[in-house]
């Protein structure tokens, strides 16, 4: 959206005009009226001010990438340029998933740029690292032993009969 060009319109008007119809927003009926959120800069994909990245002017986003996790944070100070207005950090899949909640930690509430999104920034991380683990393949059915090894042999048995 052209929001970010514009800085001396406040935040909040900015929400106002368009939390109704913007290109981010996904309504669903059937659902009793719930709405989404597509915003890249959304940590939990809710259609609310609170979490709304295009309206704020500090925003938190954490995205998969290509078997990378990536944290994009928006800067206040460079909202009258666009191209250099997001910084972006990206922790590969071997990184440490303690090393990742302390960065995404670290960026967010320990420097006091967002204290209140910690907690969902760090489910997002976690949930996005997830979904990028490798899926184990099953193990080999465990050999019975002792009374039910020579119950299922007797089954065995008795129907081969």
């Amino acid at each position: 959206m052209a929001t970010e060009v514009v800085s001396n319109i406040s935040s909040d008007l900015i929400w106002e005009c368009t939390r109704q119809q913007n290109a981010f927003l996904v309504k669903r009926k059937q659902a009793g009226g719930v709405q989404f959120s597509r915003d890249p800069l959304n940590l939990v994909n809710k259609h609310s001010r609170k979490y709304a990245g295009y309206c704020n002017d500090q925003a938190i986003g954490i995205q998969p990438d290509s078997n990378t996790v990536e944290l994009k944070t928006k800067l206040a100070s460079r909202t009258s340029k666009p191209a250099s207005m997001y910084q972006t950090a990206s922790f590969s899949a071997s990184t440490p998933s303690r090393k990742l909640y302390k960065s995404v930690v670290g960026t967010t509430a320990k420097k006091g740029y967002r204290s209140d999104l910690r907690a969902e920034a760090v489910a997002r991380a976690s949930a996005v690292k997830r979904s990028q683990r490798e899926v184990k393949e099953r193990k080999q059915v465990t050999k019975l032993r002792g009374a039910k090894a020579r119950k299922a042999a007797e089954a065995e048995a008795s129907s081969s009969s």
